[in-house]
């Protein structure tokens, strides 16, 4: 068992008979699907929602009962990955791509558990470039915008020789802001830029982060 294993396969035991459950996206959520897909197929009964069309297709693998956020009001839990994590729990999301359907479904969970190695761990935020989620629509004013705000280098994401677009149809930009003080600020600021969707920035929305080890164990981390 590697050390994204162990952090989902722990996280999944916080997955409770009748529960309403988000499912995250990429390397060490897809841990926490297989490991729901086993508690399923051995009697669980949840219901769930995917945060991507990659997590949807990993959970109907599994026949967990996927929903649309139409038929509920809130979910009970969501489980998910994290790019960095700093001792306030406060989170880069988005290295997957998923960023904005990630951030709804936990901002809309009682629980929100974020999942990862002891590398995830940084003093402070940034060393990860932020993923920013902006509509196609002009977006060379948007970058505009970026870059005679915060005078920083970033890169449109690409896949394939062409531009990466999100399950959401938008783009992602990922900028190098270095070390970021207060990631609360540039939360707020970044939401206010005319073009921009919504960001990898999860401020005040982990309550526990579990880090797996290389040799199977975890380690719990609460909210401060």
């Amino acid at each position: 068992m590697n050390a994204k294993q162990a952090a989902g396969y722990k996280a999944a035991e916080w997955v409770q008979e009748g529960m309403l459950v988000g499912l995250g996206t990429g390397s060490t959520a897809y841990y926490v699907i297989e490991r729901i897909g086993q508690r399923v197929a051995e009697g669980l009964k949840i219901q769930a929602i995917a945060t991507s069309k990659a997590s949807e297709e990993l959970a109907e693998k599994y026949r967990i009962p996927l929903i649309k956020a139409a038929d509920v009001s809130k979910l009970d839990l969501a489980i998910d990955g994290a790019d960095e994590v700093d001792p306030a729990l406060a989170l880069i999301k988005g290295g997957g791509g998923a960023l904005l359907r990630e951030k709804l479904v936990a901002i809309n969970s009682d629980k929100f558990i974020v999942i990862a190695d002891p590398g995830k761990l940084v003093p402070h935020l940034g060393a990860f470039k932020l993923p920013i989620e902006i509509v196609p629509f002009c977006y060379d004013w948007t970058l505009v915008q970026l870059k005679s705000r915060y005078n920083i280098e970033f890169q449109m994401r690409t896949r394939d020789g062409g531009l990466y677009v999100t399950d959401n149809g938008n783009y992602i930009v990922d900028a190098s802001f270095g070390v970021i003080k207060d990631p609360g600020a540039l939360d707020t600021e970044l939401k206010q830029l005319t073009g921009v969707v919504d960001h990898g920035l999860f401020v005040n929305i982990a309550d526990v982060v579990v880090i797996g080890h290389e040799d199977g164990t975890t380690e719990i981390i609460e909210k401060p």
